[in-house]
């Protein structure tokens, strides 16, 4: 069987970076074989599978040689975030755009849109604008124009990573069912759901070299010890996490925000519907509900980004005697380069604490506590484009907390991160809890549902349907861990 991918002695360097992300790195991958990539974020995985497809350095130039490259060449790519690589403003289009390149008939396409639409479970009119998507919907668009491209090889990064448990499932089915004859390279968190697909399994160190190479089994097995003091995701990370987590204190305070009859709209249309509820200092709310529900639609309305109407009342006085909003809540998006308005990492903490007229001194204290409590001290002369997703998830959680906010609302804050940063963050976030804070948490992973949250709000079409407060001994977790 011959080699589709062949990478000898590759050296690469990101601008302001200080060191090789690759010294002498070589591998190589042959037809047919589905392999995974695993390691901590940052390592490299991500700017790897762009060099196995020749994005870097065709399309992104970054300095990079090699003593030899093999690269397929029909291929079709993934991005983690899928507005990286749509072209047009809506689907259709977006898939029209690659079935012409593949010389397609036009009178061929709508009936070959719509099947592929279906086949990544996509049910949306053919001509829908592609804004109006959620990111999980973008992530399954992205897949049906790459899956039109017809690929001898797939690079997948991170496809389902804003996908509910439903989506997530429906598309690695759909993958394992159309790369069954093609050679799959992944890059995936929710390894759960790949396992029995993948052949392979490359895991790499944080400073990019290969620790392993070998099948899934025996990568487990021999390398489980590694895997956990790096963070890397593995079968029964969560249970080890149980095993060392401490006991929590669960607890209700002040009421921090209260709705009635409220609503979010978008072009004149009520997109989010909450007809009443509040929160409360100390509470942790997950909220759930499918992919185009209203979870994202709810947050932006709480932050008054889009037009509301009702009764909506933060810390006691109508929201409209709350300005600016940021000094009240802290607010991350589920893209965290909307957030992003500086040119490097320590800035970018610095930036809210000056607007806020704090002293030197104690902005410097704060920016440099925050860059060692987030792992991003070596990254801090970076520009936040630079890093990876993981990386630039950790920085707006962190650039959005530093004002003292008693409200937390969160879009997908895990999101790309590793098992190492998940849980760091999860367990700040619990700190900033139990010291007063609130929790509103947009979230797919019932891992952490089970874990820390004390009430769900579950979305659908729209609306705030179930108002759930989650039995606290249940959450409890087995052998004495954390939950009371």
């Amino acid at each position: 069987m011959g080699h589709v991918i062949a990478i000898d002695q590759l050296r690469l360097k990101f601008p302001g970076h200080h060191e090789l992300l690759f010294r002498d790195f070589s591998l190589s991958i042959a037809a047919g074989e589905k392999v995974l990539l695993l390691g901590p974020s940052g390592c490299g995985k991500s700017t790897l599978l762009q060099v196995m497809a020749g994005i870097i350095p065709n399309s992104i130039d970054v300095p990079m040689k090699a003593e030899h490259l093999e690269l397929p060449k029909r291929w079709g790519y993934v991005f983690q975030d899928p507005d990286a690589q749509f072209c047009m403003p809506y689907a259709d289009e977006e898939i029209a755009f690659a079935l012409e390149n593949r010389g397609v008939p036009r009178e061929e396409m709508p009936a070959r849109i719509r099947a592929l639409l279906d086949q990544v479970g996509l049910a949306i009119a053919p001509h829908t604008d592609i804004h109006t998507l959620s990111g999980g919907m973008k992530q399954r668009l992205a897949l049906a124009s790459v899956l039109a491209l017809e690929p001898d090889v797939l690079f997948l990064d991170e496809p389902t990573a804003l996908l509910d448990e439903e989506g997530t499932k429906a598309v690695w089915q759909t993958v394992k069912k159309v790369g069954r004859d093609k050679t799959v390279v992944i890059v995936e968190h929710k390894i759960d759901h790949v396992l029995d697909f993948v052949d392979r399994i490359i895991l790499l160190g944080r400073d990019g070299q290969v620790m392993a190479d070998g099948k899934a089994g025996g990568i487990f097995s021999e390398y489980k010890d590694v895997m956990s003091t790096e963070g890397i995701w593995h079968p029964g990370v969560w249970e080890e996490y149980d095993r060392r987590a401490q006991r929590r204190k669960w607890w209700e305070g002040e009421e921090l925000l209260c709705l009635r009859d409220f609503r979010g709209f978008r072009n004149r249309e009520v997109k989010i519907n909450v007809p009443e509820t509040t929160v409360r200092a100390g509470e942790w709310i997950a909220v759930t509900g499918r992919n185009g529900a209203g979870k994202s639609t709810l947050l932006h309305a709480l932050m008054q980004l889009i037009r509301t109407q009702g009764d909506y009342q933060l810390l006691g006085e109508d929201v409209k005697q709350r300005q600016p909003l940021h000094r009240y809540i802290a607010f991350v998006f589920q893209n965290p380069e909307f957030q992003f308005v500086t040119h490097s990492v320590r800035d970018e903490l610095a930036y809210s604490l000056r607007l806020e007229g704090r002293s030197t001194e104690e902005t410097e204290e704060t920016v440099a506590r925050l860059l060692r409590e987030f792992d991003l001290a070596k990254l801090q002369d970076m520009h936040p484009y630079q890093l990876s997703v993981g990386q630039k998830r950790r920085l707006s959680v962190a650039a959005s907390i530093v004002a003292g906010q008693r409200l937390f609302l969160l879009d997908e804050p895990t999101f790309g991160q590793d098992a190492k940063s998940t849980f760091a963050l999860l367990e700040m976030l619990e700190s900033y809890r139990e010291q007063g804070a609130a929790i509103v948490m947009v979230t797919h992973d019932e891992q952490i549902v089970r874990r820390f949250a004390t009430r769900r709000w579950v979305i659908e079409d729209g609306a705030l349907v179930r108002d759930e407060r989650l039995d606290i001994r249940r959450l409890a977790l087995a052998e004495g861990g954390a939950g009371r």
